[in-house]
């Protein structure tokens, strides 16, 4: 038996992706709005496995949130570090009669490694990249795509959306 939410095959030869098939049936600033239009299209009884989401005119966008200072680095890493030996102290607690001696050893712990894994690779950038940023992939415009054999229709759903 098949799982009917499975996604469909779209591999070509060798398992690499194949460019997106199928007519435009919409165009939209946002994907918010590309996914309103296929809801709509879900909502009126539409066969939305006809239908594509794809994102055109692609950009690569780093944003700065900031100045990188070694107070920074330094401060990030025992923050860090410490939760994450918070969650591991709690963890190994629970395997023990005590929970405040694995808890402080876990804060320990985890600041060392936060630490660690935070002066290192700062360090190794040797004044480089002193900022901090995110990283995003944006489109310039969404469209939606429509195998053929039920395109016109889905236009005409479509149109009713508009109004």
């Amino acid at each position: 038996m098949t799982n009917p939410l499975a996604q469909p095959n779209r591999t070509g030869r060798g398992g690499l992706p194949t460019p997106p098939s199928g007519w435009p049936i919409g165009s939209y600033p946002t994907y918010a709005e590309a996914q309103r239009a296929v809801d709509y299209l879900s909502d009126q009884q539409f066969s939305v496995e006809d239908v594509t989401i794809v994102g055109v005119d692609l950009m690569q966008v780093e944003r700065v949130l900031g100045r990188l200072t070694w107070a920074k680095v330094i401060g990030g890493g025992i923050v860090s570090g410490a939760w994450l030996g918070v969650f591991l102290g709690l963890l190994l607690g629970l395997f023990t009669d005590s929970l405040l001696g694995p808890l402080v050893a876990g804060i320990l712990g985890g600041i060392v490694f936060g630490l660690i894994s935070a002066v290192i690779p700062y360090a190794a950038t040797r004044g480089q990249r002193d900022f901090a940023s995110t990283m995003q992939l944006v489109a310039g415009r969404y469209d939606v795509l429509c195998e053929p054999k039920t395109a016109e229709r889905a236009r005409d759903l479509l149109a009713k959306l508009a109004i």
